[in-house]
């Protein structure tokens, strides 16, 4: 991963929780490199332990700073759970290529990752709920808060939101071709990568679509095609411009 983000660039520390400690070479602490990670995905996984029992729960997220966010039920019991502040271990995970190499051994993925750790809690009050639910949707659609309904009172007192400040994280990625023993390199074996990508496909429209509605700019970015994560960057960049 790319180190030169400058003397400026703000790291977490290493810890018994975040220390990258197979191949160590790959991880990052480095906030960059971190974010750059967590900005191009659209899921991640929360693990809790509750009552003595570990769950981890796949969910959609989104980043502020250096907090993250997500959302969910109020009946939910893992969110039920957070009525104070809960140790969480949130992680994300990029695959970008199957790695095929001469041994068995050697096979691997090209992959880029985050773990992040901190506290989890509620967002209490109804105005950091609402801000909390116009950041999740133009986190995706850049500007689109500003042309839907409004959640009522009725559904944003049915939902819950959750925030964890990132206190501990690292990142770690792997990159490039497959890595062989010297010696096999001499064996007449395919080896190489085969890329894997997520991508945007063609915008449907719903079957009951308003005869006057029309795609509006916050869709801009999701032309078919597109790598996923690069979408998402673009749009977590636009959301950072964005900000007073």
């Amino acid at each position: 991963m790319d180190q030169s983000f400058g003397e400026n660039a703000k790291a977490w520390p290493k810890t018994s929780r975040n220390k990258v400690r197979r191949y160590p070479a790959r991880g990052s602490y480095d906030q960059p490199d971190v974010y750059k990670i967590l900005d191009a995905a659209l899921l991640c996984h929360v693990a809790y332990c509750i009552d003595g029992q570990p769950y981890c729960t796949p969910t959609a997220f989104w980043r502020n700073d250096d907090r993250l966010f997500w959302h969910g039920s109020s009946a939910s019991r893992m969110l039920r759970t957070l009525d104070h502040s809960t140790p969480a271990c949130v992680t994300v995970s990029h695959f970008d290529g199957i790695v095929l190499a001469r041994s068995a051994f050697h096979h691997s993925i090209n992959y880029r990752s985050v773990m992040a750790f901190g506290n989890a809690e509620l967002v209490a009050t109804d105005e950091g709920k609402l801000e909390a639910a116009r950041m999740f949707v133009n986190r995706y659609f850049p500007g689109r808060w500003d042309a839907i309904k409004r959640p009522s009172a009725q559904e944003m007192k049915a939902t819950t939101f959750i925030t964890m400040r990132i206190a501990e994280a690292s990142a770690k990625t792997r990159t490039g071709p497959p890595i062989d023993d010297e010696g096999d390199y001499v064996l007449p074996i395919w080896a190489g990568v085969v890329p894997v990508q997520m991508v945007v496909g063609t915008a449907l429209d719903c079957p009951r679509q308003h005869q006057q509605a029309r795609r509006g700019a916050d869709l801009s970015l999701y032309r078919d095609g597109r790598p996923l994560g690069e979408v998402l960057t673009e749009a977590s960049e636009a959301v950072s411009r964005a900000k007073p």
